[in-house]
């Protein structure tokens, strides 16, 4: 019984090989597997000995010979290929074990385009997919850690038709997401990202207890490794919407750096409390203050180390998930009696997410693909006042926030801000002026200040009369992207009501 061994990540293979020879199997390997194997007193026949073909190419061309890949495909149960085996002197190899050479983790790491096409995967892929093809006899391994099931499989006779078919769908599966990486890749060094086609590969990371509602499946599917390694689940399981909403939370929670002492509280995929202080319990006050109907079974994201103070607060209302950069034990034991309530960390001192660089919506019978959108800096900081009156320091601090939570806000939106923390907001509406009103009229339910508030919008004013709206409120400051036909009028109306306004000349729709 032959066993090929070629693998680019090497962790595990010297256990693995060693069980195999255990259980009577004759080892085939290449390059540097060979060379481990062999420094590993494992006894290892060469490839290149055994089709009695050298590498050539700079190790270009090793595997892909007859004597490789009429082993793994010829059909066991098929008389005239078990004759033309013989006959050709090609033998048996029952079990293919690869991973390919590391493509996505050279591109992470340089530029050098002859670099990362010599990390374009040939033979592997060949083997992998021949394994995969003729699963009914040959058992293909793609995956490290499968190594010690595998052998207990094999030591148990357990190599059955449900293994190894179970191993030729994560084996296809292997190749599908490499190819498309390298397709990606190169739509995205030579198309700018858009190629005629594009692929969305993920891993998944769990199963959810179901989708948007009961009646409807899902599943967390991950582009690299973020979610596995840096999502720590404390207490409950986080279901498909509550994942949507800590991608908001977090999102919004994490734009203002890691120091930032930051809480945002979201509904519905949507904000509806934030501030940003000089303490979390602070913050969480002030967040909560914006909305506290609304936060009633909502989703927290705290930007730091939830402590026993902070936990103490948040323990005075129901709060469906808690996501944090850590949380202390004592704190955690506070939450013990939230029968519904969910805890996930990311065991930092502050929350972050992958900054993904395309973005992809779903429409029926396709998918509408677009580079991701992001406020940058320099929006804010070089932000054209327009109007007579200019802001504050602390003013201009707010305009930031503002903006930053109308970007991130289902459009039409909203937003005012005042002392750091949102005081009012306005999404998902028809009109601008709508939102303005719904915005503030939950300002009204909640008893709060307004006067000396700051305003921003996603999109231009269409109208003066929502400047008209935020006077009327003691709005002094607004910020928006500016591009209306009638920016003149707005920005009237803003000299008219001494009101500074800033345009930053770009939109940030979300819908």
């Amino acid at each position: 019984m032959y066993a090929l061994l070629s693998v680019s990540d090497k962790e595990g293979i010297v256990e693995f090989a060693q069980d195999l020879v255990k259980l009577g199997y004759r080892i085939l390997s290449t390059g540097g597997t060979l060379k481990l194997l062999e420094d590993s007193q494992i006894k290892a026949i060469d490839v290149g000995e055994y089709t009695q073909s050298e590498e050539m190419f700079d190790g270009r061309v090793k595997t892909l010979h007859p004597k490789i890949h009429g082993g793994i495909l010829y059909r066991r149960e098929c008389e005239c290929d078990c004759q033309m085996a013989q006959q050709k002197g090609i033998e048996s190899i029952s079990i293919v074990c690869v991973n390919l050479y590391p493509f996505k983790q050279t591109i992470e790491r340089t530029d050098d385009f002859g670099e990362i096409i010599e990390n374009i995967d040939i033979g592997g892929p060949a083997m992998v997919r021949s394994a995969a093809k003729n699963y009914a006899s040959v058992l293909v391994i793609t995956d490290k850690n499968d190594y010690k099931d595998i052998i207990e499989s094999l030591r148990t006779g357990n190599n059955t038709l449900e293994l190894r078919q179970k191993m030729m769908i994560k084996a296809f599966s292997h190749t599908a997401d490499y190819d498309s990486t390298i397709a990606n890749y190169m739509n995205k060094r030579f198309n700018g990202g858009f190629g005629e086609r594009v692929f969305i590969t993920g891993q998944r990371v769990f199963q959810t207890r179901y989708g948007e509602n009961p009646h409807q499946k899902g599943a967390l599917y991950e582009f690299g490794s973020f979610w596995r390694e840096h999502f720590e689940i404390k207490k409950g399981e986080p279901s498909f919407n509550n994942l949507t909403d800590i991608n908001a939370a977090m999102k919004l929670a994490s734009s203002f750096g890691k120091d930032a002492k930051a809480v945002s509280i979201i509904k519905h995929g949507n904000p509806c409390g934030f501030a940003l202080k000089d303490s979390l319990l602070d913050a969480y006050i002030h967040a909560l203050a914006c909305d506290s109907v609304s936060a009633y079974g909502g989703v927290v994201a705290v930007n730091g180390i939830v402590d026993l103070p902070l936990a103490q607060e948040m323990n005075k209302i129901f709060v469906e998930v808690l996501v944090a950069g850590d949380i202390t034990d004592e704190a955690l034991a506070v939450f013990e009696g939230k029968k519904r309530m969910k805890i996930f960390t990311q065991n930092a001192p502050y929350v972050s997410l992958p900054n993904d660089t395309f973005d992809f919506k779903h429409i029926q019978g396709g998918v509408l693909f677009q580079e991701s959108d992001n406020v940058q800096e320099s929006e804010i900081d070089n932000a054209t006042l327009v109007s007579e009156s200019a802001a504050s320091e602390n003013q201009r601090q707010d305009l930031k926030i503002a903006y930053i939570i109308a970007a991130l806000t289902k459009s039409n939106c909203v937003a005012y801000v005042k002392d750091g923390a949102l005081v009012g907001i306005g999404m998902g509406m028809t009109s601008r002026v709508d939102a303005s009103r719904a915005a503030l009229a939950k300002a009204k339910d909640m008893n709060l200040n307004l006067n000396g508030c700051v305003c921003a919008s996603e999109a231009f004013f269409p109208f003066r009369d929502s400047v008209d709206m935020a006077h009327c409120n003691g709005v002094s400051a607004i910020i928006q992207p500016g591009g209306s036909i009638r920016d003149d009028e707005v920005i009237a109306a803003c000299n008219e009501y001494s009101i500074a306004m800033y345009f930053t000349h770009t939109r940030h729709f979300l819908h």
